[in-house]
């Protein structure tokens, strides 16, 4: 039967061999324990709002799991694994390749796709890659402030001159191409970002300031009620789409089974929904979330029978009863932050 995770989780990651865990920076999140996708929304949502930063280079690799070199690979967990019984196992890992419709291709350059290994070798590879040479650009040549934050292979860096962002852009992609990586032509993108970025834009006539993706998340320079500048979050609207298209055709298959059964599974749903999505200023989008559920359930409910019983008034009844109200479930950034990294 067609089914949807209820939970948004994050899979553990396998142990990091050798010390890499105490090697890599303070920047990097994803596949790392007690460094979820939230930690990483929190560190980002509080750099920028409390560094002095105006610009956001938004980065993207092309094709990175396809396209990291093996050998390169290798010889950074040499750097750091004397222990040769552990390398020959990382080749081998390499090599195995996939299976594909009773076919095994095996290639010679990225890793083996859906391997529980996958992200582990890229938190190595762009540690020596990215990590190391993008905390020594910003010591030795950044004239500002710099902040930078990734999450596996998403990239984002924010720039407090504008001049900084472009050297750091151009010398980025010298150093990718050396170890094998492309960034993509479409996707990176340097946009104004940032406290003062609306402020300057209306200055030079330009309109509101652009907006970037990360995690899920559309990054919007706000207002608060008191007119000072907010970071906001709102939930994409392609992955929301997604997830509404994969609830309908559940429900097709759930058409028949008993209202409670349904609302039992929705409820699910939704609370899993909600576990992720519901930080602040992202109110609407959970509003938004929960009515079209609601919609998708009264269509299939109507569909059961010639008689249109289903109206929005008893419609609203069901729904109240089994699922879950939108709320706010996360705490501001800089205060979660605060707790997990004392200054």
């Amino acid at each position: 039967m067609f089914s949807i995770a209820p939970f948004s989780q994050e899979v553990e990651p396998p142990e990091i061999p050798g010390r890499f865990k105490e090697d890599f920076l303070g920047f990097s999140y994803g596949f790392r324990p007690g460094r979820s996708q939230h930690d990483a929304l929190d560190a980002l949502a509080t750099a920028i709002t409390h560094t002095p930063v105006n610009w956001i280079l938004d980065a993207d690799l092309r094709s990175f799991f396809d396209s990291v070199s093996q050998e390169w690979l290798v010889r950074f967990m040499e750097h750091r694994i004397g222990d040769q019984r552990i390398i020959r196992l990382v080749r081998k890992w390499l090599k195995a390749g996939v299976l594909e419709d009773g076919e095994l291709s095996v290639s010679e350059t990225g890793t083996p796709q859906g391997s529980v290994a996958s992200p582990l070798f890229a938190n190595v590879y762009l540690h020596y890659v990215f990590d190391l040479w993008a905390n020594r650009w910003r010591r030795r040549e950044a004239k500002g402030n710099v902040i930078i934050l990734r999450y596996a292979d998403d990239i984002v860096v924010g720039f407090e001159h504008e001049a900084d962002a472009r050297r750091f852009w151009d010398a980025m992609r010298l150093r990718l191409e050396e170890f094998s990586l492309v960034l993509h032509p479409d996707k990176t993108r340097l946009l104004e970002f940032g406290r003062y970025a609306a402020v300057n834009r209306q200055s030079r006539g330009l309109g509101r300031p652009e907006t970037f993706t990360f995690l899920g998340f559309i990054f919007i320079c706000g207002r608060s009620r008191r007119g000072a500048f907010q970071l906001q979050r709102k939930t994409r609207g392609d992955r929301m789409r997604a997830r509404f298209r994969q609830i309908k055709e559940a429900l097709r298959t759930r058409m028949h089974e008993p209202i409670p059964v349904q609302g039992q599974w929705l409820r699910q749903v939704v609370r899993g929904y909600f576990a992720y999505h519901a930080v602040p200023t992202n109110s609407r989008a959970l509003g938004a979330f929960r009515h079209h559920v609601t919609a998708l359930w009264r269509r299939t409910l109507r569909r059961r029978s010639q008689k249109d019983a289903m109206t929005w008034e008893r419609m609203r009844r069901i729904a109240n009863a089994w699922l879950p109200p939108p709320r706010i479930l996360h705490p501001w950034p800089d205060r979660r932050f605060a707790v997990k990294h004392p200054r």
